[in-house]
């Protein structure tokens, strides 16, 4: 039999992504199709071999799945957040949305239901590395298309939120909303036209992204300065120009 011929070597700057299933076929599936599309992958059967891989490695991007023996996916991403940004795309077999309001409130970048089209994780996972603010300290000058409100920078083109020189990370959904209340700033935006934005999906995720943005942004999020709640109708933000 002729032998397979062997993948070619992945660039140094390839995404490196975690792959943490309790599952090996679906491990072993998931490491041959993203290896097979550029990315560098490592995986983990459970939390306790995920959080001996995080001390060990920086990675790009997560794949989370929910329902592993021990400590479960939503425990080991509320964990997680404690202490680290990296993205997460989580996995789960239930097609609850509890489970979905759950992790959107954790702190996860994006949900996606077994049995799914490899062809669909690709491309969430693709949106959240291209989402993912990447800083170049050694970039200057002036940031186009921005607001300001308090000691906060937000720019709408690319999506970055900055305090001083430290960036903020957004998720995909904390941005969206951030630029739709930007765009229009002082002005107050519908709970309804905000869930139409991209993928916020609903009032309930809209607020939930929203006391999310708050605890990022705010020094008090039950009294907010600049992200303030319209009874009855929406949000604004408030800028230094409003």
């Amino acid at each position: 039999m002729a032998a397979l011929p062997a993948r070619k070597p992945l660039p140094d700057e390839a995404p490196h992504i975690l792959v943490v299933d309790d599952d090996r076929r679906l491990r072993d599936l998931l490491a041959r199709f993203l290896g097979d599309n550029g990315y560098r992958v490592t995986t983990a059967a459970n939390a306790a071999e995920a959080d001996q891989r995080l001390a060990r490695l920086v990675f790009d991007a997560m794949v989370l799945d929910i329902m592993m023996p021990g400590e479960n996916g939503f425990d080991f991403a509320r964990r997680l957040r404690i202490g680290s940004t990296v993205p997460i795309l989580m996995l789960t077999a239930r097609a609850d949305g509890k489970d979905r309001i759950n992790g959107l409130e954790i702190g996860v970048d994006d949900y996606l239901s077994k049995p799914f089209e490899p062809r669909e994780l690709l491309l969430r996972l693709g949106n959240i590395l291209k989402r993912t603010i990447v800083v170049d300290t050694a970039q200057s000058g002036p940031r186009p298309d921005f607001v300001r409100f308090g000691p906060f920078l937000y720019g709408l083109s690319r999506g970055e939120l900055r305090k001083g020189e430290e960036p903020i990370r957004l998720t995909e959904r904390e941005r969206e909303i951030l630029t739709a209340l930007a765009e229009r700033a002082g002005e107050v935006v519908p709970r309804e036209e905000l869930a139409a934005q991209g993928t916020a999906a609903n009032d309930r995720t809209v607020d939930v992204q929203m006391n999310r943005l708050r605890r990022k942004i705010e020094r008090d999020p039950a009294d907010p300065l600049y992200l303030q709640t319209v009874r009855g109708v929406g949000y604004r933000l408030v800028t230094d120009r409003t």
